[in-house]
């Protein structure tokens, strides 16, 4: 396949730093500060609390080990829709491009920015009294302003929001952990594992915390979709997708572990703004309208990586499928301006329409999904290297420890889909009627043909 028109400006693309920022800041955004509540009505061991965020992101670092393979092999922007559409057919291509259309980033873009007008108007309210809807659609019309520019205008506010991102976590997190231990408020925890804990860690309470889980940590893919915008990409994508999961892993672990450590679980369980609760118990109301006002701040970086990443599918499609090629046209810079313009769109709907809790467990199911499809591609890759080269490898990245990231990656998220199909059967219902509009919408697409 030739390269797409976006590859044409890859050297005036996104360097190692701000690809890095768009992964950690796509990974980073309202499921740390949320999922915790939900875990806490069915689980109650520290051990097995931590273990969800572990064996989460366990599983992220073993998709992106995966991943940057794939990239490695087929340097194509588009994330999963370029890689399908390669490896089996392009009808699968589509439909999970269709997915990432209809879904999987628009709906998270919509849920950050919400989360975004919900957590400032927290910290505003005794000073004035803001329109949450008018907030979250002004971050989205800026986002998609900025972003729809240029590379360094776009690149410049993703590295400073992300840095400041991570910035404000670890400062928030060290001093939660002193004044607790100053205070001498500490919750008594036992975070070693009991007996009861191997149960739990098998039961279906655990997998179906794991969709919150795998909702915090998606994103670590990010990077793949703006593969043709990344300077020297094959070399620099696979590292960004494994510098970037590490360093989400290891802030989630303990974020939560600083959560527990300083408020009793009874009072947060059930409870979305834990962020808040937790700030308010450690340093009062001013602390906690403090907080609020940093989380929004943390989910800037949020809106704008989603903004970077989501629009490349549908550039890709527009590339492919002459029913979309309005979405591949670029600026002269390479930014491609009416894929960004139209992903900003159907973020608008989702905010006007949508509720928080109504899209998470569906879109975490559907993405599951897709991401699955991929990993499972590398096992195609390599046979069709090996009988075909006959023995002549691939020169570029290879997977570390080869086969267990893919294997590893493929077992957890068949056996957290498998429970959420047998428990939450509506949602995965829903999940499959959208498949089967994406195979629909990719038969119609097809009288138009291909791009000439």
């Amino acid at each position: 396949m030739p390269p797409s028109k976006s590859a044409q400006n890859s050297n005036r693309g996104y360097d190692s730093k701000t690809a890095t920022a768009v992964v950690v800041a796509n990974m980073i955004g309202t499921g740390v500060f949320t999922s915790l509540g939900f875990q806490l009505v069915d689980i109650r061991s520290v051990f097995a609390l931590l273990m969800l965020w572990f064996v989460g992101g366990i599983a992220a670092l073993c998709g992106a080990l995966t991943y940057a393979e794939l990239t490695s092999r087929l340097p194509r922007s588009g994330g999963e829709y370029a890689f399908l559409s390669r490896i089996y057919h392009p009808a699968l291509g589509f439909v999970s491009g269709w997915v990432s259309l209809t879904v999987g980033f628009a709906a998270p873009t919509a849920l950050a920015a919400m989360t975004f007008a919900a957590y400032l108007g927290s910290a505003t309210e005794h000073v004035v009294e803001i329109n949450r809807m008018a907030a979250a659609l002004t971050l989205v019309i800026i986002a998609t302003f900025v972003h729809g520019r240029s590379h360094q205008a776009s690149g410049r506010m993703q590295d400073w929001f992300t840095l400041i991102k991570v910035a404000l976590i670890i400062i928030f997190i060290l001093l939660v952990v002193m004044t607790v231990t100053a205070n001498g408020t500490a919750q008594p925890l036992q975070w070693l594992p009991s007996g009861r804990d191997d149960d739990t860690l098998l039961s279906p309470a655990f997998a179906v915390s794991l969709i919150y889980v795998s909702y915090a940590y998606a994103g670590w893919n990010a990077a793949t979709y703006i593969t043709n915008e990344v300077r020297d990409p094959t070399r620099t994508v696979p590292k960004v997708l494994v510098i970037g999961t590490c360093i989400v892993m290891l802030l989630y672990l303990a974020l939560n572990a600083t959560f527990l450590f300083a408020v009793p679980m009874d009072d947060m369980e059930g409870r979305i703004e834990i962020g808040v609760i937790v700030a308010q118990y450690t340093f009062g109301q001013t602390g906690g309208l403090v907080m609020g006002a940093t989380l929004s701040l943390l989910l800037i970086s949020t809106v704008s990586a989603m903004t970077i990443a989501g629009p490349r599918v549908l550039q890709v499609m527009g590339e492919d499928f002459r029913l979309f090629r309005r979405l591949s046209e670029t600026r002269d810079n390479g930014v491609p301006r009416f894929a960004i313009y139209a992903q900003g769109a159907l973020t608008v709907i989702f905010i006007v329409t949508s509720t928080f809790d109504a899209i998470l467990v569906f879109s975490g199911f559907l993405l599951g999904l897709s991401s699955l499809a991929t990993v499972l591609g590398i096992f195609v890759l390599r046979y069709r290297e090996q009988k075909a080269q006959h023995g002549q490898r691939h020169s570029g990245y290879r997977t570390w420890l080869y086969p267990l990231p893919p294997l590893i990656y493929s077992a957890i998220v068949i056996w957290t889909l498998g429970f959420i199909a047998v428990t939450r059967p509506v949602e995965a219902f829903a999940a499959a009627a959208i498949l089967l509009l994406g195979l629909l919408a990719y038969w119609a697409t097809e009288h138009f043909s291909r791009p000439d």
